[in-house]
């Protein structure tokens, strides 16, 4: 796997290719799905979109809140209440459901072993530094599979400007046309980038006089 390019030179890049390729701005990345990604707070995520600096934190600080983040997008996405996910967690990690439950509502920090035992529980990538990056290589990470699909060049996916209007308009399937080529991403990739390329081509699309 390729490293991990610090936060600015992973946004000029991808910039000088978004410039290249003809395509839509990549400040208009949806704030909103690279939050979810990550796990971080979208105010937080616009602020290292445009340049800026996030909040000073803690790595306990990171922790605390990613976990949270994660417990309540897995409430909202199946509806369960936080004492069904806690007993989950609590199975899972051979601890306490009261210890669990203060973990996923951000009251209390996981120790290591545990921490590396939520990267599992959750399914997230980057092992236990999903939890403990700075904000910055977070986005960072979550911009990989952006950049990846943007490097392939003349034959890439993004370059295919006319099939993927066309699937906005109906007539095809935006996961077919501009996913299908990008070889070798992880299913949990491939969603982040689908939705990205539709934020962004929507938002070109409204642009236009």
């Amino acid at each position: 796997m390729d490293s991990l390019p610090p936060l600015p030179v992973a946004l000029e890049e991808l910039r000088a290719l978004v410039r290249e390729q003809g395509t839509p701005r990549p400040e208009l990345l949806d704030p909103g799905e690279l939050a979810a990604r990550t796990a971080l707070p979208v105010d937080t995520v616009r602020v290292l979109l445009r340049g800026g600096r996030p909040p000073v934190d803690t790595v306990n600080d990171r922790v605390r809140t990613r976990v949270k983040a994660l417990a309540d997008a897995h409430l909202a996405r199946t509806g369960q209440r936080m004492s069904d996910l806690a007993g989950s967690v609590s199975r899972h990690l051979g601890v306490s459901a009261v210890w669990a439950r203060k973990v996923c509502s951000g009251q209390k920090v996981p120790s290591v072993e545990l921490l590396h035992g939520l990267v599992g529980f959750f399914g997230v990538e980057g092992g236990e530094a999903f939890f403990t990056a700075p904000a910055s290589e977070a986005l960072s990470r979550a911009l990989r599979p952006v950049l990846t699909v943007l490097r392939s060049g003349p034959e890439g996916t993004v370059r295919a400007v006319h099939p993927l209007e066309a699937a906005l308009s109906g007539r095809g399937d935006v996961r077919g046309i501009a996913l299908r080529q990008a070889h070798g991403l992880p299913q949990e990739r491939w969603n982040v980038l689908s939705a990205t390329l539709e934020a962004l081509l929507r938002l070109d699309e409204e642009d236009r006089p």
